[in-house]
């Protein structure tokens, strides 16, 4: 019982945070509307991301930012939507819809993981332990600004498209929902692999290698990378389209290839035996066969 309080407590707490942090957003956005709908989206973002930092000092716990990489780029899509063309292209308003499907998906999986204040992702944990002098400019560097700055730049890829009139779906239109509808399937079904795993597992020490799981040892992560992908194929045979529709997917691939999944990797390595030889055999994020 006291569990659930305490979870309970913690997600109003969290809730409370966003409301806030939209709540001071919009009282800012008055001072900027001289400026281009890119710079505003982003001061505004940051701003918000700021509000949820001080909560997370405030209640001691930076896990409380971990929402706001699927919630985000809600808020930002809609004011984009509405800085365009009007009333907004059917095209922008799949595009908003697939964002809010992925968006939906993502924070209920993270609501119903996280246990509540006393419940931090082991990442920061780590920190806390390796810097505990520096751990909140540690922890607003590069567990608050640096995922807002990655996400931001995944949005920028949808810009073009959510901003251009788009009143008839070409092949390109197809291809990217197709891709981004795959790409949200994949995280979806290795979630709930995952899930149905650690509710079943006999020893803390196994791990899972079936299902998605086999094709990859990080498949929830494949399936983000390829829905960033997918936003950005929505903008590709826009007349505006630049070179920075390409710096979000590019930003993620690097950020999930080398950050991520080499450090849950070296953890898994160390606390699991037999973990080793299964990243001999495995493919590390993209799905394919293992090696026999």
């Amino acid at each position: 019982m006291k569990r659930i309080q305490g979870k309970t407590n913690g997600l109003i707490i969290v809730l409370t945070a966003y409301i806030a942090a939209l709540a001071i957003a919009y009282l800012c956005y008055p001072f900027l509307t001289d400026y281009h709908p890119v710079v505003i989206a982003a001061v505004l973002d940051i701003i918000g991301t700021i509000v949820i930092f001080i909560f997370s000092v405030a209640f001691n716990n930076s896990s409380i930012y971990d929402p706001y990489w699927s919630v985000a780029p809600l808020p930002i899509a809609l004011y984009w939507m509405y800085t365009g063309i009007h009333p907004p292209s059917p095209v922008a308003w799949v595009i908003f819809g697939l964002i809010c499907f992925w968006g939906m998906r993502l924070t209920i999986n993270w609501a119903r993981r996280w246990e509540g204040l006393q419940d931090e992702d082991w990442r920061y944990v780590d920190f806390r332990k390796k810097f505990p002098g520096f751990y909140w400019p540690i922890s607003f560097l590069g567990i608050h600004l640096f995922p807002t700055i990655l996400v931001f730049l995944g949005c920028l890829a949808i810009y073009p498209a959510l901003t251009t009139d788009s009143n008839t779906f070409n092949l390109n239109e197809f291809i990217a929902i197709i891709v981004t509808l795959a790409a949200v399937f994949i995280e979806w079904t290795s979630d709930e692999q995952l899930k149905a795993f650690l509710r079943k597992r006999k020893s803390p020490d196994d791990f899972l290698t079936t299902g998605l799981w086999k094709l990859s040892r990080h498949p929830n992560y494949f399936g983000e990378v390829t829905f960033w992908l997918g936003l950005s194929i929505f903008s590709f045979d826009k007349n505006i389209f630049e070179w920075w529709v390409l710096a979000g997917p590019l930003a993620m691939i690097l950020l999930f290839a080398f950050i991520s999944v080499p450090m849950i990797d070296k953890r898994m390595a160390e606390r699991k035996p037999g973990y080793g030889y299964y990243m001999k055999k495995s493919s590390g994020l993209v799905l394919w066969f293992p090696k026999k």
